[in-house]
């Protein structure tokens, strides 16, 4: 069966690499992650350093001469293993590390010596059993099937199922898992792991935008855990690698013809790339990619249309912040601007205060040391995420862009206290009463309700109008109660109002008065005088909106008032 193959094409790698799995002096590693048809960050799990048990880890050491990096490739394997095959909570894990860094007096986790990290994976093999009810497998082939049959479940855990709900992602059967040659960035200070878009995903500039992390690994950057450097400082770093990653940056676009979004790791100061995928952006970044890809000759004007989700021009015509306002706005604090909006709201702790709170009408935003794949739920619901770990490239971050949600992320004066419901930034205390504004453009946090202003549009949002007005073959109308509403319907194309609904004219407090009074009389005579108020408004709203459509079609229901909107 499946593991036949498996085994098989194990023993062409071993043959490739000169290495055997599972042995005891010079181990062959392997990464086990998904391959589904359709991006969907962090939804899916990763497992790394595979192959790796008690035997091999000293080989390892002995094989390297860099007994650290072994045992942090194996306390990595233990947490990974434990958390996505047995379903151990990652934070058991992570509250053993805290507690040994404080006996040990360590700051970072970089910190730890090789004897701390050995000592680190005795307890985290203490830890699974503890949770998990079984050893941590000493046979690399147990490890490397159950590690398969684990990726291949999290196609359905509920946080996929959730975003593949949201992101409207039907028709595919599961996900693919791809077993991949372990490369190392934790061998030392000339490794190094990181995540790029070859353009950026908030404002769609062609330029290498993303983080890497010096001797780390890959899910420290992906998973917020570390705040990364971003990878322009990688030249000061190593210009050889930066520069070669500028030349693999233009080779996948040409390739691609898509922005893409890419995973690397530098082991010993050498690139390689293990992943690309097509890369999530903003509503205004996909605009200007697909306007500069035309300019660029890499796509026609049509595949450009079809690359601009419908649903995402609206995040253009989103509101900002009036700079007015910010000027005398309190901020709190400044993190790194994740994905661009305005958003005002309380705070919500946790993913499912958010869904809650956001249910019952109450804009919120989700306040979090770090997102996590099990958040999308609160995350959806909120109008904004903030977080005090984590970079631009961050779980957080990512699937704020592509769902338009505004994200300050890495603010890491905030301290955060889940479970009184409230953070602390430079001895001011913020609770889930109040209310505050962040502005996802800037990363600036600020205290109460900052006002907002109505967007200016980019030249190339014009531009994809028309392009859509040349190839469309259906027209538009739109639905519009007052002369405001058909001003701004026609400046956007359309071309006639579908339904004007005149009930809608009279919400506004003079009017809805006369309209009570009218439900309310009790004579003829006075429901007369009532109707009598109520005409001149409807008349003016009329002359308004038909100046403003210029002789364009417009269907008017006539008033069959549902009464009970305008009764209190």
């Amino acid at each position: 069966g499946l593991m036949d193959d498996v085994r098989k094409m194990v023993k062409k790698l071993e043959k490739e690499l000169g290495k055997r799995f599972g042995d005891d002096s010079n181990p062959l590693l392997v990464s086990v992650r998904s391959g589904a048809a359709v991006s969907m960050p962090g939804m899916m799990d990763t497992i790394l350093n595979l192959g790796l048990t008690d035997q091999s880890t000293e080989g390892l050491a002995k094989a390297t001469g860099n007994p650290r990096f072994a045992y942090d490739a194996y306390r990595r394997l233990i947490n990974m293993f434990g958390n996505v095959v047995m379903g151990v909570d990652h934070h058991h894990f992570e509250s053993a590390f805290e507690a040994l860094k404080k006996k040990l007096k360590a700051k970072l986790d970089t910190d730890v010596s090789a004897e701390g990290l050995q000592e680190l994976c005795q307890i985290y093999k203490d830890v699974f059993r503890k949770h998990a009810g079984v050893p941590f497998p000493q046979d690399p082939f147990e490890q490397l099937e159950r590690a398969i049959q684990a990726v291949f479940a999290s196609w359905n855990t509920p946080r996929a199922r959730r975003y593949r709900e949201v992101e409207g992602i039907r028709g595919l059967k599961g996900t693919a898992v791809n077993v991949q040659t372990m490369v190392f960035g934790n061998m030392g200070d000339d490794s190094g792991t990181g995540v790029a878009f070859t353009r950026n995903p908030s404002t769609g500039e062609n330029k290498l935008y993303g983080e890497f992390l010096v001797n780390a690994q890959g899910e420290d950057v992906v998973a917020g855990i570390r705040t990364p450097l971003p990878v322009a400082e990688m030249q000061k770093w190593n210009r050889a690698v930066y520069r070669q990653l500028l030349g693999i940056k233009e080779t996948l676009e040409q390739h691609y013809r898509d922005m893409q979004d890419i995973e690397f790791t530098i082991e010993r100061g050498k690139l390689f790339m293990l992943q690309t995928r097509t890369g999530k952006r903003t509503g205004a970044a996909a605009v200007k990619i697909a306007c500069d890809m035309v300019k660029e000759k890499l796509i026609d004007e049509k595949t450009a249309l079809l690359r601009i989700p419908a649903g995402d021009l609206i995040q253009l015509l989103l509101p900002s912040f009036s700079p007015k306002a910010k000027k005398t706005a309190t901020v709190l604090t400044k993190g790194l601007p994740a994905s661009p909006g305005a958003a005002v709201g309380k705070p919500a702790f946790t993913a499912e205060e958010a869904v809650k709170r956001a249910a019952a009408g109450e804009d919120v935003i989700l306040v979090r040391k770090e997102t996590s794949p099990e958040d999308v739920d609160g995350m959806h619901s909120a109008v904004g995420i903030l977080t005090s770990t984590g970079g631009m490239t961050s779980h957080a971050a990512v699937v704020a862009r592509g769902w338009g949600r505004c994200c300050v992320a890495g603010a890491h004066e905030i301290v955060i206290n889940e479970k009184a419901r409230k953070f602390t930034v430079k001895g001011r205390t913020v609770t889930a009463n109040d209310v505050i504004s962040i502005d996802g453009s800037t990363g600036e946090v600020m205290l109460g309700a900052v006002e907002t202003e109505s967007p200016k549009l980019s030249g190339d949002f014009a531009k994809v109008m028309k392009w859509s007005d040349k190839y469309r073959k259906l027209g538009v109308r739109t639905n519009a109660d007052t002369p405001d509403d058909a001003t701004r319907a026609r400046s956007f194309g359309a071309q006639g109002i579908g339904l004007c609904r005149t009930e809608h004219m009279f919400f506004q407090e003079e009017r809805i008065m006369a309209m009570r009074e009218m439900i309310l009389a009790e004579t003829a005579e006075a429901r007369q005088a009532a109707l009598a108020k109520l005409l001149p408004y409807q008349r003016q709203d009329f002359i308004g909106i038909f100046t403003a459509m210029k002789g364009l079609p417009v269907t008017v229901r006539l008033l069959d008032p549902p009464l009970h909107e305008f009764v209190p």
